[in-house]
């Protein structure tokens, strides 16, 4: 019974902090956007961004990632989660955790760059790496899922398609946002 009540803590740990990782990633896109316009509106929504930033990593994500590790080990240490720590699935699973617990903190030092002045990343290479959490979101759910029934070949095959269909998204928006920037071309009448 216990090892349920952590599961279930766990999911909603699992959810507010991979929210939390998203939200983030986007407020990056628009703190770099920010950069690129004229004072007095730069300074105005850097400053909102550094402070919504800030609150959400602090209020949301710390906390949801605690409870996220805690709750992972906890499992772990009940008699039915001792049987799955040395099966393939579960290391992988373990494995793009840590992960996740190193990107977390990598956002973090993201968030001190952009409030020292120190950031010189476009709102471009922000939507890329907006979208590691994704791939690794998908990866960690087909884990839990099918279990020691995980299909590895059709799971790289379905990552591999996912990271191509997310650079070409990327670039066809890329594409799409900048179309409107091009200069009008006169034609003859």
């Amino acid at each position: 019974m216990l090892y349920l009540w952590l599961k279930a803590v766990h999911i909603v740990g699992v959810v507010s902090w991979f929210a939390g990782l998203f939200y983030l990633g986007r407020l990056f896109v628009y703190h770099a956007e920010a950069l690129l316009l004229p004072e007095p509106r730069r300074e105005i929504l850097t400053r909102q961004y550094e402070i919504m930033e800030s609150r959400l990593f602090h209020l949301i994500m710390k906390p949801a990632m605690g409870i996220t590790v805690a709750t992972s080990a906890g499992m772990l240490l009940t008699a039915s989660g001792r049987g799955y720590v040395a099966q393939p699935w579960m290391l992988a699973k373990l494995t793009l955790g840590a992960l996740l617990v190193v990107f977390h903190f990598y956002q973090r030092r993201i968030m001190l760059e952009f409030a020292a002045g120190r950031m010189h990343r476009d709102a471009e290479w922000f939507r890329l790496l907006n979208e590691a959490p994704t791939l690794i979101l998908v990866v960690v759910t087909v884990l839990a899922v099918f279990k020691t029934a995980t299909p590895w070949g059709g799971l790289s095959a379905a990552v591999a398609v996912l990271v191509v269909a997310v650079l070409v998204g990327i670039r066809a928006y890329a594409r799409h946002r900048h179309k409107g920037d091009a200069p009008a071309v006169a034609h003859p009448t």
